[in-house]
C-alpha cells in the first residue's frame, strides 16, 4: 500500500516559557481561556478587551506551559506577564523552537486556523510542501484572523469572532472580562469578519460599499486558484448575502 505523505507549511512563531508552582493560577488569571487541560486557544488583553496577542496554550506538564504566539510579540506577552506576577512563583522566559504545520491526521498541538484538520509539530525538521500564499488563501477562506492585519490593540475579540474559540465564560476573572462578557451577554459587535471572493486583488484596507454607504474594508487579501479570496470588516447590519463593492 503506497504512504501518502501529509502536507506541510512552516508557521512563523515566537515562544513563551511559564514554568513554576503557581504556572495554572497565574495563567487562569491572566487569560481569556481555561488553561487546565492539555491545550486551548486564549488571548491576552487589557482591562478594555483589546487584544495584546493571541495565544496557543500548551500545557507541557503540570507546572510547565508554553504559550506560541504571533511573531514579534514574544518581547509583548513576555512584558505583560513580568509586570502583573507579582509574588506568583513561576518563570516567564522565551523559548526558541520551529512550528510546523501538518495537514490531517496526526500527533501535535491542534491548529484550526485552516479550515482543515492539522496540527502543529515543533522542531520537527520538516521541509514545507506548502507555500505562503497557499498557507495564506487557507487561513483566508476559513475566516481566521492574523495580528496586524484583522487582530491588533484596536480591536475587541467579538469583532474579530475570537470569542467562540478562546474564551470562557465559567472560569475566574481575568483583564478584559467584564467588556468581554457585556458585550456577549447584552449586544453583538457593530461589525464582524466576512471572507469575500473578488475578481481582483484589491489594496488592504480598501473601502466596501454597499448601495451607496461605506460598509467596510479589507484586511487581508490573497489570489488563490479559485480566485482571489480576501477578509474585510464589514458593518453587522449589512447581510450576509449582500453584493459589495470595492
Amino acid at each position: 500500500m503506497a504512504t501518502v505523505t501529509p502536507a506541510t507549511a512552516r508557521r512563523p512563531r515566537a515562544y513563551v516559557r511559564v514554568q513554576g508552582p503557581d504556572a495554572e493560577d497565574f495563567l487562569q488569571r491572566m487569560l481569556s481561556n481555561d488553561v487546565s487541560g492539555e491545550f486551548c486557544e486564549a488571548l491576552l488583553l487589557t482591562p478594555k478587551a483589546r487584544v495584546i496577542a493571541p495565544l496557543a496554550v500548551w500545557r507541557r506538564g503540570p507546572e510547565d506551559y508554553l504559550l506560541l504566539t504571533e511573531p514579534g510579540l514574544g518581547d509583548v506577552v513576555r512584558g505583560a506577564l513580568v509586570r502583573a506576577r507579582f509574588a506568583a512563583k513561576c518563570e516567564i522566559e522565551p523559548e526558541e523552537h520551529t512550528s510546523t504545520i501538518v495537514f490531517g491526521e496526526a500527533d501535535g498541538i491542534s491548529n484550526r486556523d485552516y479550515g482543515e484538520p492539522a496540527v502543529e509539530v515543533l522542531d520537527a525538521g520538516i521541509e514545507p510542501t506548502v507555500g505562503e500564499d497557499e498557507l495564506e488563501a487557507l487561513r483566508i477562506g476559513a475566516g481566521t484572523p492574523r495580528w496586524g492585519y484583522e487582530i491588533d490593540d484596536r480591536v475587541l475579540p467579538a469583532e474579530a469572532g475570537l470569542v467562540e474559540r478562546a474564551v470562557s465564560f465559567t472560569k475566574g476573572c481575568y483583564p478584559g472580562q467584564e467588556p468581554v462578557a457585556r458585550l456577549h451577554h447584552r449586544g453583538h459587535a457593530n461589525r464582524g469578519l466576512r471572507v469575500l471572493r473578488l475578481d481582483e486583488l484589491p489594496e488592504i484596507g480598501a473601502e466596501l460599499r454597499y448601495g451607496d454607504k461605506t460598509v467596510g474594508r479589507v484586511t487581508s487579501a490573497v489570489r488563490a486558484p479559485e480566485g482571489v479570496v480576501a477578509l474585510a470588516y464589514v458593518r453587522a447590519e449589512v447581510p450576509q448575502d449582500a453584493e459589495l463593492a470595492l
